[in-house]
């Protein structure tokens, strides 16, 4: 028998190849309700540590003989404690995960989306403890990021693995359940970091307007990103089309749902906006294009690779948001159907304003949860 750490890395495929797995997770149940690790593979049972101090023999019996049996905790300590104690009860090896749920929360596992046309490639990042995802696109030597979070060294290493110098950096809009890596990304690469003007009133560091109709090229094969600006989630979200194939649609259009327009506090003002911008602009679009969101909910969005995307034209038939014929009905579905606001978002957007510096404890705080930023 053995205690044995697990990383978040080997906790990320085993989710996405939906293998299985026994979780018992020794946070508060409160915390447990309102985040969890979860997986198509997955068992979880919650039994906050302060219960297990004792002993493990009241749950033993609850703990299954043909699985294997991680234990987490928020940071690692309490489930190695639960862990050796699992350990010496049963005889059998047990894991804890490395680094607790903090590490979960923080680990991006780069997916490969696929090959452009003339050459270059792209990568999603699929941030499965909270939903988030970004994207890498590569041409030659030069690679741009869309959607950045704060993690940089992970992307640093990706780039570094791949031969790549990332020197562009794209905001769709000003993020408020997450803190954005563009910037700091610009500066350590000296790249050039793009964020929508009309969400960037109350920025205070440089960046350069990322304008409709505009047209970024960068990297041996001529990569085309090119700006649609499609206002709802914030009045300053645009969307990005890459080589007319790719259609990377930030906060507003989900796989499962659409962008909830409230984060500004500005529902009334911003719901008309989504609307146009799902049921007009995005309609005269290709419908060819394929749809590459900011974030997802449900792990039933990520195919067998564990990437996601879908068709823009078939979201028009599975998506109950683009649906609603009726603009009041529409009005109404949106406004009704509002979760919780995201953690400390007021804060996270004033990070991403650059009016707060918080520390790294402090952004992994601001950022614990799971992400709100679609409409139920």
């Amino acid at each position: 028998m053995a205690v044995k750490a697990m990383k978040a890395g080997v906790l990320a495929k085993t989710v996405i190849n939906k293998e299985e797995l026994f979780i018992l997770d020794v946070r508060n149940t409160d915390q447990y309700d309102d985040w969890k690790v979860e997986g198509d593979g997955i068992v979880t049972m919650n039994k906050p540590y302060f219960d297990l101090i004792e002993g493990v023999d009241d749950i033993l019996d609850q703990i299954p003989a043909d699985k294997e049996v991680l234990v987490v905790c928020a940071k690692e300590g309490s489930s190695i404690f639960v862990a050796e104690q699992l350990a010496e009860a049963t005889g059998r090896d047990i894991h804890y995960l490395e680094g607790g749920m903090k590490a979960w929360s923080e680990h991006l596992e780069p997916v490969k989306v696929g090959d452009l046309d003339g050459g270059g490639s792209l990568y999603q990042f699929v941030r499965l403890g909270k939903g988030c995802l970004s994207y890498m696109i590569v041409s030659g030597n030069e690679g741009a990021m869309i959607d950045p979070l704060r993690l940089v060294d992970q992307y640093e290493a990706f780039a570094n693995k791949l031969g790549v110098k990332v020197l562009h950096m794209f905001d769709t809009h000003l993020h408020a359940d997450h803190i954005s890596g563009g910037r700091r990304l610009a500066e350590a690469t000296g790249g050039t970091y793009y964020l929508p003007p009309k969400d960037a009133g109350e920025v205070t560091f440089k960046f350069e307007p990322l304008e409709d109709g505009m047209e970024v090229t960068f990297g041996e094969a001529n990569v085309r990103v090119k700006a649609v600006y499609s206002p709802g989630h914030t009045i300053g979200s645009t969307s990005l089309i890459v080589n007319d194939t790719y259609l990377f649609t930030g906060d507003i259009l989900f796989l499962d749902s659409i962008g909830r327009p409230d984060l500004a506090g500005l529902a009334e003002d911003w719901v008309g906006d989504l609307r146009e911008s799902l049921y007009v602009r995005y309609k005269n679009l290709d419908q060819d294009l394929l749809v590459l969101p900011a974030h997802f909910a449900k792990l039933k969005e990520l195919d067998d690779q564990g990437r996601v995307f879908a068709r823009l034209g078939d979201l028009y038939k599975e998506n109950h948001g683009l649906m609603i014929d009726d603009e009041e009905e529409f009005r109404r579905v949106v406004s009704e159907n509002l979760p919780p606001q995201p953690n400390s978002y007021q804060e996270i957007r004033k990070t991403n304003m650059g009016i707060l510096t918080p520390n790294k404890e402090e952004e992994t705080e601001m950022e614990i949860g799971p992400n709100r930023c679609a409409v139920s």
